[in-house]
């Protein structure tokens, strides 16, 4: 598994189970490296689960996010552990507690008070970062893998998405009330972003390769984009489904960039706030597959891509078009530092992909119906074809018996 996270101008990378935190202008901060194997395991943390025995987790990050200030930052581990960091004025580690499942998303609120981890069987517990040992809280549960799970701008709603094709909209206070859903989705809904230019308005991601703008707190459906018809028209991306890895958003001019498993392109949208639509601007297209993606408060989109030698990229929004930049100090002194630090984790770069298991096997249930229909058909066909034919023979028999009598 592999992350990227930008918060200002703080850089996080996660490479298997190794979090390097980089400052992207030059400073006295130095690199924080931070190694999950090195931490202490407890033998609760993987013995059983649901009371079946359960294989000891890699330390792999799963999925980690900074908080909207940049303070803090959390991260959730395959080995069920979630750890707390703060930021400022220097990286520290604050908590390690444990989770009941594997993490599958997790986000921390705007007040920065909790953090919010959805795990793969269905639930959301918070975790107070205020008190930074209490165990964490159940809010709300679903009966299928929760897949992403943000907040509104005022943190009044939680929103979750799952396997089922389900958007669930529910008071972050009082998470059992439920006021509404968003549904349209025909595949599971990888991801979800709330556009912070506008508060009411949901982004979600698919299986089903589309992009769809929600009006939330109704469940209404205001756009929906296919992600098909933005791609460059090769064969091998317009023959695949496209699930949607990444969404991530820069206020300042509206953009929205998003990014496809196992696709070596970026979908770069602007989000228009009179029309309330998301208008496609470029493809970009890259020369390895991208792995993450993450916006700086400068305007720069950092890429993460799986390619041993230029692990990441940057790209900059020049005469209305987003270019490739290479002559950066900055993109240089990070490329140097992560090549320096996570040389022993290239292997993690690559890998299969997590969505493929997410798609449901379809059965052409009709076709096998009107087949074994036709056969029952012909079959009384048959039945009564033999009945007429016998009856047949045995009014002649009884016609013969009554001739002869006479």
């Amino acid at each position: 598994m592999v992350m990227l996270a930008v918060c200002g101008n703080e850089a996080a990378l996660g490479v298997g189970c190794v979090l390097l935190a980089v400052p992207l202008q030059e400073g006295t901060r130095r690199p924080f490296l931070y190694d999950c194997s090195t931490v202490e395991r407890k033998p609760s943390d993987y013995k059983k689960e649901d009371g079946i025995c359960e294989v000891q987790g890699s330390d792999r990050i799963l999925t980690a996010a900074f908080s909207a200030s940049g303070n803090y930052f959390a991260l959730a581990d395959d080995n069920k552990r979630l750890i707390l960091f703060c930021t400022k004025p220097s990286w520290k580690c604050l908590s390690i507690r444990t989770l009941a499942r594997r993490c599958s998303s997790l986000k921390i609120t705007n007040s920065e008070d909790r953090i919010l981890v959805a795990d793969k069987s269905g639930d959301v517990y918070s975790f107070s970062i205020v008190e930074v040992q209490k165990n964490g809280e159940l809010e709300l549960g679903h009966l299928s893998m929760l897949l992403d799970v943000a907040v509104s701008p005022d943190d009044k709603y939680i929103i979750t998405s799952d396997r089922d094709e389900k958007i669930r909209v529910s008071l972050l206070g009082a998470p059992h009330n439920i006021i509404s859903f968003c549904l349209g989705h025909r595949e599971f809904v990888s991801r979800i972003l709330v556009l912070p230019t506008a508060g009411n308005l949901l982004l979600s991601s698919s299986g089903d390769s589309t992009l769809r703008l929600w009006k939330y707190e109704e469940g209404r459906e205001v756009q929906c984009c296919d992600l098909t018809g933005c791609s460059p028209s090769t064969g091998d991306i317009l023959e695949k489904k496209l699930a949607v890895s990444r969404i991530i958003s820069c206020s300042p001019r509206n953009f929205v960039a998003v990014l496809c498993d196992s696709l070596p392109v970026i979908y770069m949208f602007r989000f228009d706030v009179t029309s309330e639509q998301l208008i496609h601007t470029q493809t970009i297209s890259l020369e390895h597959r991208g792995l993450d993606i993450a916006f700086d408060a400068s305007l720069g989109l950092w890429v993460l891509q799986e390619d041993r030698d230029k692990i990441i990229t940057l790209y900059r929004f020049v005469e209305g078009h987003w270019q490739n930049v290479c002559e950066d100090e900055g993109l240089r002194k990070i490329s140097t530092i992560f090549q320096k630090h996570l040389a022993h984790l290239q292997e993690h770069l690559g890998g299969e992909s997590f969505y493929n298991d997410l798609y449901k096997n379809t059965f052409d249930d009709m076709a096998t119906y009107l087949s074994k229909k036709r056969e029952r058909q012909d079959q009384l066909k048959q039945r009564k074809r033999k009945h007429i034919g016998e009856n047949k023979q045995s009014k002649i028999l009884q016609t013969e018996r009554t001739s002869s009598c006479l």
